[in-house]
């Protein structure tokens, strides 16, 4: 398959799953949807992976001094981040968006 981004494969995923939550096709059918959602959970799961590995790389420490440490959305360090120019930055006033309201889904 050609270069697949994320968006699309969500929208594809999440259509698989609507019909095989109807329950009204043949089974041979729902297998290879089934086959076909476990692909794309996968696909999804790594570009996931891939992004947060991006963001332990972006994160700078009190200095800072880009420092890389694990990604954990349930923890905030207390200081904002905000991003500027594609660059992390730490915002000492705590007035910049935390970790957590820059990658949270904001329609939640």
């Amino acid at each position: 398959m050609a270069k697949e981004k994320f968006e699309e494969a969500m929208n594809k995923l999440e259509k698989i799953v609507a019909k095989l939550e109807k329950g009204d096709i043949p089974l041979e059918e729902s297998l290879k949807l089934f086959e076909e959602g476990i692909r794309l959970s996968r696909f999804c799961n790594q570009k996931l992976d891939d992004a947060e590995r991006r963001v332990e790389i972006l994160l700078k420490d009190k200095d800072g001094v880009l420092k890389p440490r694990p990604f954990d959305p349930s923890t905030s360090s207390g200081q904002g981040l905000t991003v500027n120019s594609g660059q992390a930055s730490s915002d000492p006033s705590g007035q910049g968006e935390s970790e957590r309201d820059l990658f949270s889904n904001k329609d939640e």
